[in-house]
């Protein structure tokens, strides 16, 4: 296998983070029990200005519990994007809700508002909308579908940290959101997520169900709903903590490699890459293209191949929810535009600590391949 010379994007961790683990190994909190668990919460909470945070054990998790708190269960429908991680859809199957499928928009690649409005029936209960690839959704669009027809809305913010829609922090339009920190999100715990919300109702139902349904401070071992051991580490949390102080330099970064790439790519023949939504900001958590093979002269996979062949880490975007093989049991509609971003897409190089170089390597390497 090729030796990897310009990564995806991989952690990136350094001396702050060092100490603040230290701290936390030093302090003899390990587990979930630990200070830095609520100061993170509160840290986090802070910078989107929400009221509310609950962290969890993953993004996943959080997608679940919101399910929960909201009291989806079997006969309801909640509406997903066809281009997604299968994270945002599986959650929707744990509690027994029936996911439906609907398309995205062929420029900024998110859910598209007029397929959730044409998907709704008696039996919708949620819309869940994909900040894809840290891209805001048009939440305008789907607050108001929401509140005409009285659903809730779940924003999987899992890759948007630090993306903003009208000026407003993405994650917090919702009647919950939800953020991962898997090892390659914008700031990372390891693992971990966390739930954010301005509803105190929701969000004290919270801190009750990721602790196996105990309230959070009880000496006795009562628990008065049927939980989840969801909870976050306190070593989690210190790492979390250090990388909420640098979260400013990595967006900075992020923008910097998606503004270089636009600039470089700009006038490649059959090169595109998503948009972003009208009045948003992305995070640029991934930088993706898409191919035009006839344009171009060479297809996605030839294209991935040669990169891969020269240390370049790229990746193919999402398999679309209604061609993924543990659904196919569901009855998805197709969805043309996600088949056809999936087809031509191709994530590209974009960690925080890439150089300028670097990502013009990547850039010159897709020139020397264009017609």
């Amino acid at each position: 296998m090729q030796e990897v010379k310009i990564p995806l994007d991989w952690p990136d961790i350094g001396e702050l983070e060092k100490e603040y683990v230290l701290k936390a190994l030093e302090s003899g909190y390990v587990s979930s029990a630990g200070p830095m668990v609520r100061e993170f919460e509160e840290r986090f909470a802070d910078y989107l200005g929400i009221n509310h945070a609950v962290a969890v054990v993953n993004g996943t998790a959080g997608l679940h519990l919101a399910l929960k708190l909201l009291g989806i269960g079997p006969g309801d429908e909640v509406i997903v994007p066809a281009l997604t991680f299968i994270a945002t859809v599986n959650p929707v199957v744990y509690v027994g809700a029936r996911p439906v499928v609907v398309d995205v928009d062929p420029c900024t690649w998110n859910i598209d508002p007029a397929a959730i409005e044409r998907a709704i029936t008696k039996h919708t209960r949620a819309i869940i909308p994909v900040h894809l690839y840290g891209n805001p959704a048009d939440m305008d669009a789907i607050i108001g579908l929401a509140r005409k027809y009285g659903l809730y809305v779940i924003e999987d913010a899992t890759e948007a940290l630090g993306s903003t829609y009208k000026g407003k922090k993405a994650g917090t339009f919702g009647h919950i959101g939800v953020f991962s920190f898997n090892g390659n999100k914008i700031i990372t715990t390891g693992g971990g997520g966390m739930l954010v919300t301005e509803d105190p109702e929701l969000a004290r139902r919270a801190r009750i169900l990721v602790n196996q349904g105990r309230e959070p401070g009880e000496t006795e071992y009562e628990h008065k709903e049927i939980g989840f051991n969801y909870r976050l580490t306190n070593l989690q949390a210190a790492l979390g903590l250090a990388q909420l102080e640098r979260l400013p330099e990595f967006l900075a970064a992020k923008r910097r490699n998606a503004a270089i790439y636009r600039r470089e790519l700009r006038n490649i023949s059959g090169i595109g890459w998503q948009e972003e939504t009208p009045g948003a900001e992305s995070n640029w958590w991934l930088f993706s293209i898409t191919i035009d093979e006839e344009e171009y002269g060479q297809g996605r996979q030839k294209l991935m191949n040669r990169l891969h062949e020269q240390g370049i880490q790229v990746r193919p975007l999402f398999k679309p929810l209604f061609r993924q093989p543990c659904y196919h049991g569901y009855t998805f509609n197709l969805c043309p535009v996600a088949d056809e971003l999936y087809q031509k897409g191709i994530n590209l190089p974009s960690a925080s600590f890439l150089t300028v170089e670097d990502i013009n390597v990547v850039a010159r390497a897709l020139k020397s391949g264009a017609c």
